[in-house]
């Protein structure tokens, strides 16, 4: 997955794919739309879990293999189905938005999520506590967060799914 919004993902006809943070801003005209693929998804996803997971377990609890398999995507909707906004960026990259930004971690099975911005946005004063946000979108849905600092001081989460 390379966008953030994805193919189909913000009222095209293409499957519905979470924001990562590194594709266009939602145009605002369709937030609601959004919203209905985001509860969608997740009640797919929670779905999968219980048709995959231990009897009588909490769906929510633990990640379902093919989210193991694609933590970038499951982190993504995770946050997104938290209310959380996913930074944005124009064609060239530039960042537009601020928010969070979900990248494979260097670990298979784990992500990284930043906080970004564009210059000038604040974004790097705000990240203590908008990544602090982050964390319980990420536990209810069975993930395990840990605040690390990074180079220059920048801070990010490395996520990776709950001990089963």
């Amino acid at each position: 997955m390379t966008g953030g919004h994805g193919p189909g993902g913000a009222g095209g006809g293409g499957a519905f794919e979470a924001a990562t943070g590194d594709g266009p801003p939602l145009p605002p005209a369709d937030a609601e739309q959004r919203q209905r693929e985001i509860r969608a998804a997740l009640d797919g996803l929670l779905q999968i879990r219980r048709l995959t997971g231990r009897q009588g377990g909490d769906p929510k609890a633990a990640p379902a293999d093919w989210e193991r398999r694609q933590p970038v995507r499951a982190v993504a909707l995770a946050l997104e189905s938290g209310g959380l906004a996913p930074s944005s960026a124009d064609a060239s990259g530039g960042r537009v938005g601020t928010g969070y930004r979900v990248t494979a971690g260097e670990r298979p099975g784990t992500a990284v999520v930043e906080w970004l911005g564009p210059p000038g946005s604040g974004a790097a004063r705000e990240e203590a506590a908008a990544l602090g946000s982050c964390v319980p979108a990420l536990a209810r849905l069975g993930w395990e967060a840990l605040l690390y600092k990074g180079p220059r001081g920048r801070r990010f989460l490395e996520v990776e799914p709950m001990a089963d």
